[in-house]
């Protein structure tokens, strides 16, 4: 009879969606292991900051009438449109990572017949991706931010000495406001996690690594921006990310007139779905995937 009691017992325990915060810390640890993912991350955001601004001062400093300072307004706007995409390609690397490292590394079965809810399992990994993610972008973008603030120069164009008797005309810049900044930051986030949470539901569905890298960079590095052009499409462009996210950019970032007018409330809409139906199908995969 107490055999039969804790048979009938094991069934709910398994399927009671226990979340812990320790498996949240287990997720960002077998994360954080893989330092091939962390060092191509880090490669993807930050790297290209510091290169492109050294390079900017560079140009300034061996011809200032032709380059302008290496900061303002214009050159982070530039920079941006650099780091928005990588830190995308960045956050598909994490997501398919992660829906796939413990299929990928044979354990996925050890951590179900251990008692824990696959749901709490697969939600985890969530914060655990954003947990590695933050970070990385948000070092890139204080980069940047930082940067076009304190290598802005001069407000106004004006006549510099450069010798004895010798004086050009050096550029001025602005530096970016404190509100582009924060919209920026906010902007960005809103990408790498819209990216991330795609990823991380494809890679579940699909139980494959490089299958669902290969499907996602094509999808919105090419497909995406192809569809978006392509005006015979009319109202259906709005269903896309890229256009929904355009809409929601900053006004200093993004074009004035967009290729897709769309209202706020429907950009907010088709971003929703694009996290909530990936991460609702990938769920359901790790849900109902035999051990």
């Amino acid at each position: 009879m107490n055999t039969t009691a804790a048979t009938a017992e094991l069934p709910r325990a398994h399927g009671r969606p226990r979340w812990s915060p320790r498996l949240v810390s287990a997720e960002l640890l077998k994360l954080r292991k893989r330092r091939g993912l962390v060092l191509s991350a880090l490669v993807l955001t930050v790297v290209p900051m510091i290169i492109a601004y050294i390079a900017l001062v560079a140009l300034h400093a061996s011809d200032p009438a032709e380059n302008g300072p290496a900061g303002g307004a214009e050159n982070f706007a530039g920079s941006m449109g650099l780091l928005v995409p990588l830190s995308v390609v960045a956050a598909i690397l994490v997501g398919a990572t992660l829906g796939t490292g413990d299929l990928g590394a044979g354990v996925f079965r050890e951590l179900v017949v251990t008692g824990r809810s696959r749901l709490a399992l697969f939600a985890a990994r969530v914060p655990a991706g954003l947990g590695l993610l933050v970070p990385i972008v948000g070092a890139a973008f204080a980069i940047t931010a930082t940067a076009s603030i304190a290598l802005a120069g001069s407000q106004e164009a004006g006549v510099v000495q450069v010798g004895p008797g010798a004086w050009e005309l050096e550029l001025g810049t602005v530096a970016p406001s404190a509100s582009l900044l924060l919209e920026s930051a906010g902007w960005l986030a809103l990408g790498t996690g819209v990216s991330f949470v795609l990823a991380l539901g494809v890679a579940s569905l699909v139980g494959s690594r490089g299958t669902s890298i290969g499907i996602l960079l094509g999808w919105w590095l090419v497909a995406m921006p192809l569809l978006s052009s392509l005006g015979a499409l009319g109202s259906l462009r709005e269903g896309l990310v890229i256009p929904a996210m355009d809409r929601l950019g900053p006004s200093g970032l993004v074009p004035a007139d967009p290729a897709v007018p769309m209202s706020l409330a429907a950009a907010a809409a088709v971003l929703l779905a694009w996290m909530v139906v990936p991460l609702a199908l990938g769920a359901w995969r790790t849900c109902t995937r035999d051990a």
